[in-house]
């Protein structure tokens, strides 16, 4: 099993709904260079079936998803 990539940046949108965290996550990859990384982490249990459309939409790359305890983690590649 290969490590994780470290993210470039890391926003904790915990206690935030749908569409919240879609667009707040939007605006954070907003500034990130081509291939950086972004980590999420979320709440919402509606944000791993949202993120993985948000992705496949727009062309950024789900690298992984996990739960820990309540909460989602994501690793967003920018495209």
């Amino acid at each position: 099993m290969t490590a994780r990539p470290a993210p470039n940046l890391a926003i904790d949108l915990s206690g935030l709904n749908c569409p919240l965290p879609i667009l707040r996550t939007k605006k954070a990859l907003a500034p990130l260079q081509s291939g950086e990384v972004l980590q999420v982490t979320c709440t919402d249990p509606a944000t791993p079936t949202d993120f993985a459309a948000f992705c496949k939409q727009t062309g950024n790359e789900l690298l992984e998803q996990w739960q820990d305890a309540h909460q989602y983690l994501f690793l967003i590649r920018k495209r």
